[in-house]
């Protein structure tokens, strides 16, 4: 179970880390506006990856 949950926690990094490529891209092409959306969305994901992967350490040491 620990491990989903640390494969949770994977999926939304990728995610954060893709929404982040994205924002570095738009802003290299001078989209600014367009940019500071991708951070923000990019900014989201990675809090929600941080609580995912809270979670999963703490069911992990559960376990132990």
């Amino acid at each position: 179970m620990a491990n989903s949950e640390h494969n949770k926690a994977a999926e939304l990094h990728e995610t954060a880390a893709k929404s982040h490529r994205a924002a570095a891209d738009q802003h290299s092409k001078g989209d600014h506006s367009k940019g500071v959306e991708q951070s923000k969305s990019a900014q989201q994901h990675s809090q929600s990856a941080g609580k995912q992967s809270d979670q999963a350490h703490a069911k992990s040491q559960q376990q132990k």
